[in-house]
């Protein structure tokens, strides 16, 4: 909120509208897909206005050029998400950006256009980032499971205000709360997990289709990817014995009338 009303600016005392969210895997899949579809929603498209938030995920250099394209860097925040601060290419990408801001506006500014989202405050400060402009995470959340934390909350704020914000995180405690306490009958997450148990160990099916129909829910499908085969992607158990069933399937999707028009053919017939 200090960066929305200004009362954070950045090394030349401008106003910081624009962001750089530098992240990979469940750094980055789960706060981009809520960014898309906050995009829709007339309340966050109003408290946006005038403000960019962009991701950075991948090393390629055309990544970068694209993302840093037609910023300015007296204008701009760079928060570098990662749990251990040691993931390869997150750090790449942020060494990079550093070097951005530095040449534009002196080593100092640094200090003022760069924060952290991560567990490891050694390493950010090592990294120059003052680790009072560092936001923490329990060591138990994994990444894929993370956009609820300051992973997502921190570029989203930014964008949206963290009223916006807050309204997403009341709708996942909602559900949470539904998890805990209906019965496994009427349990959505837990019928939703019995069904791929049933399609994948039963009925042999190897993947699963995830169509939303509305577009702003176009990032759901990568999203739902990391969640579950990243989590379910074991072919061991915890003792390292061989895994005599399929742990998960292969998730994939579009927004669903784009899928009419591609895969639907091959799926149906």
């Amino acid at each position: 909120e200090r960066v929305r009303n200004c009362s954070w600016v950045g090394a030349t005392g401008k106003e910081l509208k624009d962001v750089i969210a530098v992240g990979i895997g469940g750094s980055f899949l789960g706060p981009l897909f809520v960014h898309t579809a906050l995009q829709t929603d007339q309340e966050a498209s109003k408290n946006a206005r005038g403000r960019e938030l962009r991701f950075l995920a991948n090393v390629d250099p055309i990544d970068v050029a694209r993302n840093i394209s037609g910023l300015n860097p007296e204008t701009t925040l760079v928060v570098v998400v990662s749990k251990t601060f040691t993931t390869a290419e997150t750090m790449l990408n942020a060494r990079t950006l550093r070097e951005w801001i530095s040449s534009a506006l002196g080593t100092s500014a640094v200090a003022k256009h760069m924060v952290a989202v991560s567990t490891n405050l050694p390493l950010v400060e090592k990294f120059g980032i003052d680790p009072n402009n560092a936001f923490a995470f329990w060591d138990w959340v994994g990444g894929r499971y993370s956009v609820c934390s300051a992973v997502g909350v921190v570029p989203l704020s930014l964008q949206y205000g963290f009223g916006v914000v807050e309204k997403f995180l009341q709708g996942a405690h909602s559900i949470d709360q539904h998890f805990s306490s209906a019965p496994f009958e009427k349990n959505i997450p837990v019928l939703l997990g019995l069904l791929s148990v049933w399609n994948v160990s039963f009925l042999g099916y190897p993947a699963r289709a995830i169509l939303p129909y509305s577009q702003a829910l176009e990032k759901l499908a990568p999203h739902i990817q990391q969640v579950s085969m990243e989590s379910n992607g074991k072919g061991v158990s915890i003792d390292g014995l061989p895994l005599p069933f399929e742990t998960g399937e292969i998730d994939f999707g579009e927004p669903g009338t784009n899928g009419q028009h591609s895969f639907y053919q091959l799926i149906h017939q």
